[in-house]
């Protein structure tokens, strides 16, 4: 983990006088328990649960806001709240569940948005005092997906200004802590979810990535992330920074965060396929897995290359985790596909993020 570059050295040192225990007491693997956990189940748990009358939406909805209260201001993962308008959305849920009528998969279920995406009725700023003020009057296409299912938004979480990095820190909402260490930055740019769901106040968030912004805060926060093929999931619908010509970008994903991969699979179904005009063209339905075990695959590996060393702890995890995929009976090939080199992808990936 890395410190946060953003945040002011006065912050540093008032942080690191903070004793305070992780926020984060366990997370919650898929089918790891019979027994519904409102503080750390999954999402597909959470649904169930309030499908079977085990919780109600409105019950559910008011726990997590109520963790959010206790453990939000020292981890400040959110840019804006709306407990009011979530429980009045779950209430409505609860109405309908109780006439026989469910919304689809995710029926009641609070979740936390990035804010970088547009959300009617909900402030959304992608970091940038420019929209500080700004309250879009219609969804992203993912967003409105989710919703579609039953989802009720409870927040829009935290990242630095237009989603351009590692931490998240703006000057709108500040600084996000990491759950486990306050002194310790959550990562970027969808640090704010990632926190958020670490310490159990939401059960789904929908991030963005180019280069780490999904994968790197999961790793940080200890939560599952997945960065999906381009055009998976749309990206319209994210709030961009004013610009005459804006580039053509082919590199940035909508993607799934959450607790649990079986979360993540679910997520990945609601919100893939096309938008708008373009679902009349064609349709998408997430293939089956290629195989059910991990001997079923072969895994490529690198565990360090001239072009960007790692540390030598780093390292070692690295190799720990390639032996423990062999022992699984993952079949294993180290080194680069004949043709690969580093440098050249990295002066590609460059031209595609920022083409002139």
């Amino acid at each position: 983990m890395i410190e946060s570059l953003a945040m002011p050295q006065t912050r540093r040192h008032l942080l690191a006088a903070i004793a305070a225990a992780p926020f984060v007491s366990r997370i919650t693997r898929a089918g790891a328990a019979s027994a519904f956990d409102p503080d750390f189940g999954t999402a597909v748990d959470a649904a169930r649960a309030i499908r079977g009358g085990v919780i109600s939406s409105r019950e559910l909805t008011a726990h997590v806001s109520e963790r959010i209260r206790k453990y939000n201001p020292r981890v400040n993962a959110f840019v804006t709240l709306v407990e009011e308008q979530a429980l009045t959305r779950a209430r409505a849920a609860d109405e309908a569940l109780a006439q026989g009528k469910a919304h689809g998969p995710l029926h009641g279920l609070p979740i936390v948005m990035k804010d970088d995406k547009k959300t009617a009725g909900i402030r959304s700023t992608c970091g940038s005092k420019m929209f500080a003020s700004s309250v879009p009057t219609e969804n992203a296409p993912a967003v409105q997906k989710l919703l579609d299912a039953g989802a009720i938004i409870v927040g829009k979480t935290n990242l630095p200004e237009w989603a351009g990095d590692v931490q998240s820190y703006n000057e709108v909402a500040r600084t996000t802590n990491n759950p486990w260490n306050p002194g310790r930055t959550s990562g970027g740019s969808t640090g704010g979810g990632a926190a958020a769901l670490a310490c159990g106040m939401g059960f789904l968030e929908l991030g963005s990535d180019i280069g780490g912004s999904i994968r790197t805060p999961s790793h940080f926060c200890g939560v599952f992330g997945h960065k999906p093929t381009l055009d998976v999931i749309s990206s319209e619908g994210f709030v961009d920074p004013p610009t005459a010509n804006p580039a053509p970008d082919r590199l940035s994903v909508n993607g799934p965060l959450a607790r649990s991969p079986e979360d993540l699979l679910l997520s990945l179904r609601i919100t893939g396929g096309p938008a708008g005009a373009a679902q009349v063209a064609w349709s998408w339905k997430l293939p089956p897995a290629r195989g059910a075990r991990l001997r079923d695959y072969r895994i490529g590996y690198v565990t360090d290359d001239p072009f960007c060393p790692v540390t030598p702890d780093v390292r070692q995890l690295l190799e720990k985790t390639v032996e423990t995929l062999g022992k699984a009976g993952a079949c294993l090939e180290q080194g680069w596909p004949k043709g690969i080199r580093i440098a050249d992808w990295y002066g590609a990936y460059f031209t595609m993020l920022a083409p002139l």
